[in-house]
């Protein structure tokens, strides 16, 4: 079974992509990798030209993944993961 990469684009801190590498997953950063500053969709290329999954708090991504879908392009997913908390509901 192929293991899963993961992506974490400049949302996330990058605590999270050290964390999943310190549990055995294959995770890299857009500061890893010097892609700070790119837009979305450039990071969803970067990430599928990976062969990774991107993590986001961005919500922009879930727009970017309908719009992806209906131009028939793909990509290894989107992990979109929210920052508010009870306090910002």
């Amino acid at each position: 079974m192929r293991k899963i990469s993961i992506y974490t684009d400049e949302s996330v801190n990058i605590a999270i992509a050290e964390g999943l590498k310190r549990r055995g997953v294959d995770a890299f950063s857009a500061r890893d990798l010097g892609k700070l500053g790119l837009t979305d969709e450039e990071q969803l290329i970067f990430a599928k030209d990976k062969g990774a999954a991107i993590f986001t708090h961005d919500a922009d991504f879930l727009r970017l993944a309908v719009k992806w879908s209906d131009e028939g392009k793909s990509h290894h997913g989107i992990i979109y993961s929210s920052q508010k908390t009870q306090k910002d509901s």
